[in-house]
Order: C-alpha cells, then sequence, then structure tokens
C-alpha cells in the first residue's frame, strides 16, 4: 500500500529522473570515448534519444498532476466564476478529448508495430517498444486531469479544479475568482 501511495505521487519524477540520468550517463560515455579514447560509441545518440522522448511524456503527465500547463490564469481569473469555471472545464474537455484521439491513433500505430516489427539501428531493440510512451504517456495525461477533477470535486469544487487555494485564502465567491 505504501508503495502505490509513493508510486501515485512520485510516478513521473521517478521516470523523469531515470531517464534524464541515463540521458547524462550516454551522452558523458560518448564525450569520454570521443575525446578521451578517440572511437564512437553508437549506442549512446539512440539511447539518449530514447530517454527524452520519455522524459517528455513523463514531464507532460506530471504537469497535468501538478496543473503546470500553459495557461492564461490571469485572464480566467479576471472573468466571473461561472464564466472562468466554464472557459476551464471547456479547455479539460478538448484536452481530453484530444487525450482519447491520440491514445487511439498511437495505439493503431503500435499495432503496426507490433504486426511489422523493426529493429532500431543501433541498440537493435524491436521499436515497439520504445514507442509504448505514446499510449503510456497520452494515458497518464488523461488519468491525471481525470484525477484532477476527481479531487477537486471530493474536496468541495471550491475555486479552479486542480488549483489549490493558498493557506489563509478564502474561496472565491460567486463574482470573481480572485
Amino acid at each position: 500500500m505504501i508503495i502505490l501511495c509513493w508510486l501515485e505521487k512520485h510516478f513521473e519524477e521517478a521516470i523523469c529522473c531515470i531517464a534524464l540520468s541515463i540521458i547524462a550517463v550516454a551522452v558523458m560515455s560518448q564525450v569520454l570515448a570521443r575525446y578521451v579514447f578517440e572511437i564512437a560509441l553508437h549506442w549512446t545518440e539512440e539511447t539518449a534519444a530514447i530517454c527524452m522522448v520519455w522524459a517528455v511524456y513523463m514531464g507532460a503527465s506530471l504537469c497535468v498532476r501538478e496543473r503546470f500547463h500553459i495557461r492564461i490564469l490571469v485572464a480566467v481569473q479576471a472573468l466571473p466564476m461561472r464564466v472562468g469555471r466554464y472557459a476551464i472545464y471547456m479547455a479539460d474537455l478538448a484536452w481530453a478529448a484530444f487525450s482519447v484521439l491520440m491514445i487511439r491513433v498511437s495505439w493503431e500505430y503500435l499495432s503496426v508495430l507490433w504486426s511489422f516489427p523493426s529493429r532500431s539501428p543501433s541498440l537493435g531493440i524491436n521499436e515497439f517498444y520504445p514507442q509504448t510512451i505514446l499510449v503510456i504517456g497520452y494515458g497518464l495525461m488523461l488519468a491525471r486531469l481525470l484525477q484532477t477533477y476527481v479531487r477537486w470535486y471530493r474536496d468541495g469544487a471550491k475555486g479552479l479544479p486542480g488549483m489549490l487555494l493558498e493557506d489563509g485564502d478564502v474561496p472565491p465567491d460567486e463574482e470573481h475568482l480572485f
């Protein structure tokens, strides 16, 4: 149970840290091999590229969970509460729809990769496995978006979904958000 709670809170950070550490090791290995030993390592570029993609998708999911993604909250906060909530709802609904679309398209792409396997040039691994990040990433983004709304509703649906009130702040009134 403790492990599941930890994973729920830190899964994306753990994957990002692992991926970024692998990138750092791969790049430093290439630099060391090239300039000290005067040889080229062929696996480092591909490893770093795969890990970068994984880090980006996990970072996007983390941003959804923490609500750090791009928004123009100043404009939304200047609106009346109902209009601001409606704008957030519509933006999140469009985002959820896009995530569902990308999960479907990615799933079809992965089914093609599974049916017609190809190997990566340097590492020689099946391209299917690193490409699973597409379904995993968009699935996590969608799950974290839904989780935001479940928590917001469970906590009384005050303010905007996923936006924590600062200590000592009073919930916004019905006229304006702040």
